[in-house]
């Protein structure tokens, strides 16, 4: 299964199980990119938060016009805070950016229990490498991609190149089927 993709200077499609790494520097404008790759093509989507709060994810979907019906919200940060949180069908919560296998298993639960095409936003892989370690960061990130692969689906997976070393930026370019880069001025380049 092909899906669309609304991002510039790359492909107009890819097949189903693509992993894309979105590198970009730290306070690059990722939302546009991150938006447009979930709201294009798509039956169902999960993003899984690391950043921010579920609520902070709904506000910025609905800036954004994205149909918040197709949402499912994995909220890494509330649970550690000591935030209020409600689990619904649309807000899930694992107790911190570094319960990394809780994080996988919520994607493959998402993605054996939603049909058509489904997309998954991973926001973001340095916020993982932080609160759990590159090691662990890479791991997780190469399970997901197997889920991916397994289920037909699509991800963008973010992951500031100022923070990490040349040689964990590699490493993490050679996993990954696709890279697309942002830089400080909002230019995009890809490589598929």
């Amino acid at each position: 299964m092909d899906y669309a993709l609304a991002i510039e200077n790359a492909p107009d499609s890819i097949p189903g199980g693509t992993g894309i790494l979105l590198l970009h520097p730290s306070i690059g404008e990722t939302d546009r990119i991150d938006t447009d790759f979930l709201k294009t093509d798509t039956d169902h989507f999960l993003v899984i938060s690391t950043r921010t709060t579920a609520r902070e994810v709904e506000q910025k979907l609905e800036h954004y016009d994205v149909d918040e019906s197709n949402a499912v919200v994995l909220d890494t940060l509330s649970v550690e805070r000591g935030y209020t949180r409600r689990r619904t069908d649309q807000v899930h919560y694992v107790s911190s950016p570094d319960d990394l296998d809780g994080i996988v298993a919520q994607t493959q639960q998402f993605l054996e229990s939603h049909d058509g095409k489904r997309r998954v936003s991973v926001d973001s892989v340095t916020e993982m490498a932080y609160y759990a370690d590159v090691d662990g960061a890479y791991e997780a990130s190469k399970q997901l991609l197997e889920l991916l692969d397994e289920h037909d689906a699509v991800g963008l997976f973010h992951l500031s190149n100022e923070v990490h070393d040349e040689e964990t930026i590699e490493r993490f370019r050679d996993l990954f089927d696709a890279v697309v880069e942002l830089d400080v001025k909002g230019s995009v380049t890809s490589e598929f």
